[in-house]
Parts: C-alpha cells; sequence; structure tokens
C-alpha cells in the first residue's frame, strides 16, 4: 500500500491517479486547507474516487495521534510526502504556517515512518533551496545554506530531518527538488494560472522583475514519470562517501536527493507569448520589482536522476502550455 499526503493537491492528484491507472493501492490523506480553492481540490477527489483502489481521510500531518493510528492501522510500505504549506510569497504573510505544517507536519510523518518499517519515504523538497545560489546549473551536489524565503528554509530542514533518520533508524529516504511546475489541475497561486486567468479576463498581469526571470519549468507528467521510477529505488548508503568532503545529495546512510527540472530555463517573457499563442489573446503587462523571496533564475542539472532511473523531463513549454489552457477552459467553461 502506497501513502500519498496531500492527495488532494496539484501534484498529490498526478502522482496518485498515476498509480491507481496501474493498479496500485494508494491510501490519500490530506486537510483540504482554504489556502487556495477547496472547490478545486475536491473535483481532483472526486475523480480519484472512482477507482476501487483508492482510500481517503481527510487528515493532517500535525494531528501526530490520528496519524500515527493511520500508519499502525494500515501498514503502509511506501510513503510520499506532498502535503506541505506551499508558496514563497505568503510565507511572508504567515510564517507559522509553515513551521507547523513543513517542518512539525514531517516530523511527524517521519516518526511515523520509522515505527512502522516503511520500505521508502519519498518527500518534496524544492528548487527554492538553492536561494543566493547563482552557479548554473543548480546541482544536488551544491551547497544550498543560503535561502531566501522561509518556505525554503523549511524545504531544507526537511532534508536535514530526513538526514537524520536515515542516520539514526535506517529509514531510506528521498528528497525530490522539484523546479517550477505546472500543467492541468495546477495552484490557482502559481503564474501559469494567475497569467491565464488574466489574459482570458482582459486584466493586467503582474510581470516581476520587470520580466528577466528565467524559470525552468516543469511539466507535471513529468515530474509524476520521475517520482513513479523512483519509487522502488531505495536509498543505500553512498560507500564512496568522504566525510573529508562531504556530499550534499548522498550519505553513508540510505539517502538521496534528486532535482526533478525540465533542465531547460525559460524566459518569462517568451512563457507569456506561449500563454498568448494558447489563448488567442495578448497580455496586458504590469512590470514590476522582483519580490522579496524570489530568485531571478532557475535551472536543474538532472544528471543523477537519468543516471538513477535512466528518465530526465522534457515537455516542451508550449506542448505543457497548451495542455494547461485547454484544461482551464474545459473545466471553467470559458
Amino acid at each position: 500500500m502506497i501513502l500519498i499526503t496531500g492527495a488532494a493537491g496539484f501534484i498529490g492528484f498526478h502522482l496518485a491517479k498515476r498509480l491507481l491507472e496501474r493498479g496500485e493501492p494508494v491510501f490519500g490523506i490530506d486537510n483540504i486547507n482554504d489556502y487556495y480553492d477547496t472547490h478545486l481540490k475536491l473535483s481532483r477527489l472526486e475523480m480519484l474516487e472512482v477507482f476501487p483502489n483508492f482510500s481517503f481521510r481527510k487528515l493532517s500531518l500535525e494531528d501526530k495521534e490520528e496519524l500515527d493510528r493511520l500508519f499502525e492501522d494500515t501498514g503502509f510500505e511506501y510513503v510520499v510526502n506532498l502535503a506541505a504549506q506551499a508558496g514563497v510569497r505568503y510565507s511572508l504573510e504567515n510564517p507559522y504556517a509553515y513551521l507547523s505544517s513543513n517542518v512539525r507536519g514531517f516530523l511527524n510523518i517521519l516518526e511515523a515512518c520509522r515505527h512502522s518499517g516503511v520500505k521508502h519515504l519519498i518527500y518534496a523538497s524544492s528548487s527554492s533551496v538553492y536561494g543566493k545560489n547563482t552557479k548554473m546549473p543548480f546541482s544536488v551536489h551544491h551547497n544550498v545554506d543560503h535561502p531566501v524565503s522561509l518556505y525554503a528554509a523549511t524545504k531544507k530542514s526537511n532534508e536535514l530531518m530526513a538526514h537524520t533518520y536515515s542516520h539514526l533508524f535506517q529509514l531510506p529516504t528521498t528528497g525530490l527538488r522539484f523546479f517550477t511546475v505546472y500543467g492541468p489541475w495546477g495552484r490557482p497561486d502559481m503564474a501559469l494560472f494567475l497569467f491565464t486567468r488574466a489574459i482570458l479576463e482582459g486584466k493586467p498581469i503582474d510581470v516581476f522583475n520587470h520580466g528577466e526571470m528565467l524559470r525552468d519549468f516543469t511539466y507535471i507528467d513529468d515530474i509524476v514519470s520521475g517520482m513513479e521510477k523512483l519509487l522502488p529505488v531505495i536509498p543505500s548508503a553512498n560507500e564512496n562517501w568522504d566525510s573529508q568532503c562531504p556530499d550534499p545529495a548522498t550519505s553513508t546512510a540510505p539517502y538521496n536527493i534528486y532535482n526533478i527540472g525540465n533542465n531547460n530555463p525559460v524566459k518569462l517573457m517568451d512563457f507569456i507569448e506561449a500563454i498568448e499563442e494558447a489563448t488567442g489573446k495578448k497580455a496586458i503587462k504590469n512590470l514590476l520589482p522582483i519580490q522579496p523571496g524570489d530568485v531571478p533564475a532557475t535551472f536543474a542539472d538532472v544528471d543523477d536522476l537519468k543516471n538513477a532511473v535512466g528518465f530526465k523531463p522534457d515537455t516542451p513549454i508550449l506542448e505543457g502550455v497548451k495542455q494547461f489552457v485547454d484544461w482551464y477552459l474545459k473545466y471553467y467553461k470559458k
């Protein structure tokens, strides 16, 4: 049995659907919080609930007692932790939500996995952990000790906490640094959703850093393929790990970190042009300075992912954006 936390979320929904379609039994949990439109989350759940091999319980990671009971009753072999308080900018407004969900909640997951003999814990980290780093492409072998948002700091803390449990209790853990995930059923607080809605309604879009952004936009199906392939790849100790020159991506413990990104940064203005092409409408741009917590560029080195599972994301931006816009028009009946 596979547990997916955040199953009503964007990435969790897509992963659950992929696994269910291949016949895997999946148990999903989610607290259905109101960070964004709960109707969208419930619509995702409705699509999952048609599968007979899907079970769901409304549950917060912070509820340790209920979480422990679920693990005891169900006996999960694999856990994919995708539940978290998302959003870089919101972490400036409500920092305590991030400590509660992303740190305390993740600790509860680690404890539950430790005590129930889980074979493999995969958890979501983020490209945000690269923070002030400017050496491109971002590599999992680079040091990442200079986050520029509390969101990024909590994701970095997840990696540190996971390593501790891998070291102390031999819990196999894999952290995945996602790079700007987009696609159908995406989050309404993300740029693609905000831009598409505004362009279709003839309203201006806020373009930060005056459009001088580079993002390694990664299509949701590629993210899911990476996770699906990594699930059975249980980490083991790196026998060549050198404590005099420590590699941040591996360890003497069963611990790994991977980037999952498109390995092809796109200019923000080109991204907007792709939305314009898909919608058939021109954007009204409101050029603004860069926001606190944002970084000007992201670019993923995915060599480790390719070496591990023979796969790397490659969906072209024009194709991925069109898939999102087609879904948006159908879902919102535009």
